[in-house]
């Protein structure tokens, strides 16, 4: 089993960009101090919360501070880009990166970046999403004149094609034939799953859902490699949760039920985004109310795995007992605040609580 981080990410608004910034980069520098195999950032234009509208550009600044962390866009909105845009760019990415990149893409789930870019319903991003993905697959294969229209762009070189002075040939990735894809699952029967089985996508369980969904979530993927004669391998699948590793579980308990805490924060927050029906109602509800609202204890507690590390490991085996192994575990990025817990957190998961889940999960049987 490896380590991984998912960062969407998420921070108090009233914190300052850099200061964001810069907790996000010695997030990273962590991980990869501590041996994690991945870490993977999300891309949003419109929200203070979780501002970071280019993952690659941000994870460019770390090319040469890390050696061996892979980059995981979390995910390149595709319908919001140009798809020969994200075809050229991520191509250098994973050359500057020593081919380091693995290309998650997604429909667009954050309700004001689509308002913003005049997106169309979930089903038509889907759709756009997957018509992107194979337009930028053929890209990066040819060598030769194509002439490619998807969702009304064209994209060709026919008449500027001249190969012996370099003209009309896009950049091609480190990987051959191409980076790694991988897609999010968010529900528990997840037409995303589907996906990942039809298209070789890599596989991830969202942090925000309960555990037995997540269990589901993989018995639907497999069922779908199954129906197309393709072995499902757990090694590929990724599963993220919100982990906090305190000295006593007395500390994580404070933590769990302050109405304002870490936890609260972060999944008030996503919860607030399915109910921007009601925004006019909850814009200047007090936290507590909101809380109650929107059900945060019950996310919490399906979500939120918190206490000493022997608690933590114990309730990560339950898990693992229930969705059988996987290959990597991601913890859900946090907002740091001034006590330190969050980067002592990571390291107390990487060195004391890691490697004896990895020890469990060698024992446990694939399910099919």
């Amino acid at each position: 089993m490896k380590l991984g981080v998912f960062s969407m990410p998420l921070h108090r608004p009233e914190k300052p960009y850099e200061k964001a910034l810069s907790e996000d980069r010695e997030m990273v520098l962590l991980a990869e101090q501590l041996g994690f195999s991945e870490y993977w950032m999300g891309e949003h234009f419109t929200s203070k919360v979780e501002q970071i509208p280019s993952a690659m550009l941000f994870f460019s600044s770390l090319i040469s501070e890390t050696k061996n962390i892979k980059f995981g866009t979390g995910v390149v909105n595709l319908p919001h880009h140009h798809p020969g845009i994200v075809a050229a760019e991520a191509a250098m990415f994973d050359q500057l990166s020593g081919g380091r990149l693995i290309l998650g893409v997604g429909p667009g789930g954050l309700i004001s970046d689509a308002e913003f870019f005049g997106e169309h319903e979930m089903e038509t991003r889907n759709r756009i999403m997957l018509d992107y993905v194979e337009a930028i697959k053929k890209m990066w294969a040819s060598n030769d004149v194509f002439n490619i229209t998807v969702n009304d762009i064209n994209m060709t070189n026919q008449k500027t094609h001249w190969p012996r002075h370099g003209l009309g040939l896009l950049p091609k990735p480190k990987q051959l034939p191409h980076p790694p894809f991988a897609l999010a699952m968010v529900s528990a029967r997840s037409g995303a799953a589907a996906v990942c089985a039809e298209q070789d996508f890599i596989p991830i369980s969202a942090n925000f859902i309960p555990e037995d969904d997540v269990a589901i979530q993989w018995q639907t993927y497999a069922e779908a490699r199954a129906k197309i004669g393709k072995q499902a391998d757990p090694a590929i699948w990724r599963v993220a949760r919100n982990i906090l590793i305190t000295d006593t579980d007395a500390e994580a308990k404070t933590v769990l039920e302050d109405p304002d805490g870490d936890f609260a924060f972060y999944f008030r927050y996503l919860r607030s985004l399915r109910n921007m029906s009601d925004l006019d109602l909850m814009r200047d509800e007090p936290i507590e109310s909101l809380n109650e609202r929107l059900n945060i204890k019950e996310a919490i507690d399906a979500c939120a795995i918190a206490g000493s590390a022997q608690t933590v490991l114990d309730r990560l085996i339950a898990m693992s007992e229930n969705t059988g192994p996987f290959g990597t575990l991601l913890v859900a990025g946090q907002d740091w605040d001034d006590s330190g817990r969050w980067p002592k957190s990571t390291k107390k998961l990487a060195e004391d609580v890691a490697p004896k889940l990895a020890q469990h999960l060698k024992t446990l049987e694939y399910k099919s």
